[in-house]
């Protein structure tokens, strides 16, 4: 353990500080105090009461654990409510345009929106509120009560006070007519009271008195809520305070576990305890028994009613889910009479008649049971299959098989049809051999195709006509035709080289015949003929 050396003007002082601590451990000197007079625990360690070496302390104290200055620059005070700081006379620039009040805009006011704003009617402004910025430390941002006026709490204790008052006043003066009327029966009966047995009995109803009032205790005023605001209504606590809470009954850490937030402890804290002695049992025995048991068959019947297509709803109509579960009740009762009517007519009530014998009522038989060391089954029993929660061997449309029997080319189907197609109808032994009569002619019609595509067809000799397109076989050229359009090809040329002779109004005609395509390609020029320049 490290200690703090302290400086010491010599080695005498020194030596007399010694002695002093000796003593002060023995006894015998006065306790030492700190710079405020308070007096030092000689049990606080050595490391805690003295101060590091580097702040030159002259004797131990606690000063140098925590931070004792506050810092100023924060501040513990809070925001003054609803002070002012300055009335204005006429509406100023830059002010809000509804009130007035220079503090704030429009936007932001508080004030009701005026018919016409004070910046229009320079009447009515508002004055200007204190605006303060405070800046406080880490403990007053998250102090929930800061800036919080107790004195406004002191009508709150006056309302309960009164109402207490009344309270009392109240039972007291109804005490005391109920000793009249009581000591005015006695009196007309000829008993003498004395006035001993008047106090007596005044003390008992007093008792009686104080007995309602702390009966009182477990009242509690809720706002019930309700779409108008709702109303306030008197609650009691059915738990007695006397009573153990059921987080206490059981204080083994591996027993019924308590939720705090719910408050609820479902399992039993006490299992091995007497039942009739028990008190609290855990909440599962109120979930399994009572009422509770039927709003839980209540909710599942809705629930599987509106599954099956019921328009059923526990918390839109519980009226309607209740008188549909009450009719369900019967009529599965009638049912239930019904098919155990017909079960003893068809083989008669074994209740009536003769006892079993003892063999057949113990289930006794000839079949022999093998099993091992373990008590596994060796033999004589056949093993029970798993059953799945999923639905099996369920044929649909007629198939003797599920779908995922049959796979083919990469594809899955029913084993009965060989068909691939899901949810279709199942077409036996005839859809099978439909199937394979399709796929071998459409083999032969991809071998037949293929085959043609092999051998090339043979090429058509195509003959010509003059200007490059097919020739029709009854294709005959007027002579006649063919010199007229020879003679107007001729007459069109000499235009083209005068255009002095070229006509105002120039006719077209767009109808080509034969004769026209032969004579153009007959004085067509080609530049690749060598012969070119000697055609006229």
């Amino acid at each position: 353990m490290a200690t703090a050396s302290v400086a010491f003007k010599s080695r005498e002082d020194h030596r007399k500080q010694l002695e002093l601590e000796e003593a002060r451990k023995a006894g015998l000197a006065p306790a030492e105090v700190d710079e405020d007079g308070k007096e030092i625990n000689p049990h606080i360690p050595q490391y805690m009461s003295s101060a590091p070496w580097y702040l030159n302390a002259d004797k131990p104290s606690l000063k140098h654990q925590r931070k004792w200055k506050s810092d100023p620059n924060y501040t513990k005070s809070w925001y003054d409510r609803g002070a002012k700081i300055y009335q204005a006379d006429k509406y100023r620039k830059g002010s809000c345009e509804n009130c007035g009040a220079m503090t704030h805009d429009a936007k932001s006011c508080m004030e009701r929106p005026r018919k016409i704003g004070a910046k229009w009617t320079n009447m009515r402004i508002a004055p200007d509120e204190k605006i303060e910025t405070f800046e406080l430390d880490y403990d007053g941002k998250r102090d929930r009560w800061n800036g919080f006026d107790p004195a406004t709490y002191a009508h709150v204790i006056e309302r309960y006070e009164a109402r207490d008052e009344a309270r009392r006043k109240y039972l007291k003066e109804k005490q005391l007519k109920k000793l009249e009327e009581k000591n005015g029966k006695q009196t007309g009966e000829g008993e003498v009271s004395d006035e001993e047995d008047d106090e007596d009995a005044l003390k008992v109803d007093e008792a009686k008195v104080d007995e309602s009032k702390q009966m009182d205790f477990a009242k509690v005023e809720k706002r019930v809520r309700t779409t108008g605001g709702g109303s306030t209504g008197t609650v009691r606590n059915l738990r007695i305070r006397e009573d153990t809470a059921k987080y206490l009954l059981n204080l083994d850490v591996n027993s019924a576990y308590y939720d705090p937030k719910t408050r609820s402890m479902r399992e039993d804290p006490l299992p091995d305890a007497d039942p009739n002695e028990k008190f609290y049992g855990g909440d599962n025995q109120y979930r399994m028994s009572g009422q509770a048991l039927e709003f839980k068959q209540l909710n599942i019947h809705a629930w599987e009613a509106f599954e099956k297509g019921q328009e059923i709803h526990m918390q839109a109509a519980p009226s309607q889910a209740e008188l549909l579960y009450k009719s369900y009740k019967i009529l599965k009762e009638k049912l239930k009479a019904h098919s155990r009517e017909t079960i003893m007519e068809k083989y008669g009530n074994a209740a009536t008649e003769e006892e079993m014998p003892r063999e057949l009522l113990l289930g006794q038989s000839e079949r022999q049971v093998e099993y091992d060391r373990a008590g596994r089954i060796i033999q004589g029993l056949e093993a029970s299959l798993p059953k799945s929660k999923y639905e099996e061997d369920v044929y649909i449309n007629n198939h003797t098989s599920v779908w995922g029997s049959w796979w083919k080319d990469h594809q899955w189907g029913y084993k009965c049809c060989q068909q691939t197609i899901k949810n279709s109808y199942c077409t036996g032994a005839a859809g099978i051999e439909a199937a394979e009569a399709a796929a071998d002619l459409m083999k032969a019609n991809v071998a037949r195709k293929a085959a043609s595509e092999d051998m090339p067809a043979p090429a058509e000799e195509k003959n010509l006509a003059t200007w490059g397109t097919d020739i029709p076989d009854d294709l005959i050229l007027d002579q006649k035709k063919l010199a007229e359009a020879l003679k107007k090809e001729d007459e069109r040329k000499k235009e083209e080289k005068d255009e002095r002779k070229r006509k105002y109004n120039v006719r077209w005609n767009d109808e080509v015949t034969a004769e026209d395509m032969e004579v153009y390609r007959m004085k067509k020029i080609h530049h690749d003929d060598p012969m070119k320049d000697f055609l006229h």
